[in-house]
């Protein structure tokens, strides 16, 4: 039998058929891998953020070589000009630097600059502290007061006269300063993504001057880029996560290979797929849904770090024997993480102030008498901030 109906009754299906979908359930074009194209061509770039990446790991791996000098650490954190200061003739010939891009997202520094400023002043102290302090006692046991090197296994670890390690300190805080700063309070920032007529351009498939992308989709990438940009394979970052470089790449593989939080990678991989997607689709409120979900797990990935030195360095000092060199590089590493979690969205500036000061205890001795109790308490509190469990984190 066939039925017909009325349009009114037609009318009536349609309306009641919008109005059971679910308005979040956003249909979109995901592709299984990082690859997006127009008429053929790729349309994925983030190559300042590789070559950025690549700085940043061949200075953070300068700072213990005892060849190299204050002016040539501080040449590699610039870039300057005529210096030629890395290794590659390709980052040589950069115009990009380091230090530009410490603290200087949108959401957080753009009318900052005083606080930007005292940043990248104490990235500036830590490479100089490090030639000044460290190298001259290179072959020298450190002690309480005295700065040198300490064994740690087969490893030696090199601090100063409070027991931290100004490479550790330097590299865990670019993690925050940069990487994350950039990924998530720039790139992946309304006020980046949508600046001037970006949402009239990406809906028209308006491409910037000799390129193929338009400009939010260039935006979007680049705060991939922070994450992924050293990648074998770009479109299947996750292939070599942790071995791609030494800084948020890595850490997330470290969250993720813990029980507690597997599958932390995986989400953030989809995220950013999805979220390109829907930028190609023109769906921004699902964009800014998966930018949300980027930033989550991105700032748990810092926290967890942080909390997890921190009780490791408690359990290394409570040890019998003490293994200080350990001990000191876990503190160390727990600085940095401490230290990034001021460009988190929402902490206060000085409650981070506040915490390092307590790890640092630099009026009472440093680590070398850091009562373990301190830590503890200090880790409780980072945990607390940050809704984390000590016992999930700190293993």
């Amino acid at each position: 039998m066939t039925h017909t109906y009325s349009l009114p009754l037609l009318l009536l299906l349609a309306v009641l058929l919008v109005g059971c979908q679910d308005d979040d359930d956003t249909i979109l074009d995901v592709p299984t891998s990082y690859s997006f194209a127009r008429n053929g061509q790729s349309t994925v770039s983030y190559s300042g953020q590789t070559t950025r990446l690549a700085m940043a790991d061949e200075l953070v791996a300068a700072m213990t070589n005892f060849d190299q000098t204050e002016a040539g650490l501080e040449n590699m954190f610039r870039n300057t000009a005529g210096t030629n200061p890395f290794s590659t003739a390709e980052l040589n010939a950069s115009t990009k630097s380091i230090r530009s891009k410490v603290a200087a997202s949108r959401d957080l520094f753009f009318t900052n600059t005083t606080e930007q400023a005292a940043i990248r002043a104490d990235f500036d102290a830590w490479l100089t502290a490090q030639v000044r302090e460290v190298f001259p006692n290179r072959n020298t046991l450190a002690a309480q007061g005295t700065a040198g090197q300490l064994a740690d296994g087969s490893s030696t670890r090199y601090v100063n006269a409070n027991g931290l390690e100004y490479n550790q300190a330097f590299g865990k805080s670019l993690i925050g300063g940069l990487m994350y700063d950039q990924l998530a309070n720039n790139y992946l920032s309304p006020s980046v993504l949508d600046e001037g007529t970006n949402q009239a351009d990406n809906d028209a498939g308006l491409v910037e001057e000799g390129t193929n992308y338009t400009s939010m989709e260039h935006k979007w990438d680049e705060a991939f880029g922070y994450l992924f940009g050293a990648a074998a394979d770009g479109a299947r970052p996750l292939d070599d996560l942790g071995a791609a470089d030494g800084f948020l790449n890595k850490y997330l593989s470290r969250v993720d290979n813990d029980a507690d939080y597997t599958g932390i990678a995986a989400r953030i991989e989809e995220a950013f797929r999805t979220g390109r997607a829907a930028i190609v689709a023109g769906d921004y409120a699902e964009r800014d849904r998966q930018a949300a979900r980027i930033k989550e797990d991105l700032r748990k990935v810092l926290a967890v770090r942080a909390v997890y030195y921190l009780h490791q360095g408690s359990l290394a000092l409570t040890a019998t024997p003490v293994n200080y060199g350990g001990a000191f590089h876990d503190l160390s590493e727990g600085y940095g993480f401490i230290y990034s979690l001021r460009f988190v969205d929402g902490v206060d500036a000085a409650t981070v102030d506040g915490w390092l000061a307590d790890l640092t205890n630099a009026d009472s001795g440093g680590f070398w008498t850091l009562p373990p109790a301190t830590l503890d308490s200090l880790t409780a509190a980072i945990a607390t901030t940050f809704n984390l469990s000590v016992a999930e984190a700190g293993n």
